[in-house]
């Protein structure tokens, strides 16, 4: 039993191993582009980062945007005549419709 005890190893959250390139001439000269965060995510390049930025800040998140394109196509799938579409396309909206099911199912998880 002792024996055991001692072999066993307690370990505090994010204790484990970390690798990191140490790189001096980063430090100096890349501190421009930088973040500083616990969390930095990058979207890629935009063509006016400046306008999409103020849009985030005043106007609404990347989310809340999508949410509200994802209610007005969902409107518009309800009053269109779906009968002329192909089997594909058909499927594609029924994927499109799970997926806003699986969305409202999980902020109602969230809502609890």
């Amino acid at each position: 039993m002792s024996h055991v005890l001692r072999e066993a190893k307690m370990r505090m959250p994010w204790s484990g191993n970390v690798s990191q390139a140490i790189n001096p001439w980063t430090w100096t000269y890349d501190w421009a582009d930088s973040e500083v965060g616990l969390v930095n995510i990058d979207l890629g390049r935009s063509s006016a980062p400046e306008v999409e930025h103020k849009i985030l800040d005043e106007v609404a998140s990347y989310g809340k945007q999508l949410g509200r394109m994802a209610d007005v196509v969902q409107i518009l799938l309800e009053k269109a005549d779906l009968s002329a579409l192909t089997k594909h396309e058909k499927i594609t909206i029924c994927d499109f419709q799970a997926m806003l099911w699986d969305i409202e199912r999980v902020k109602a998880q969230i809502a609890k």
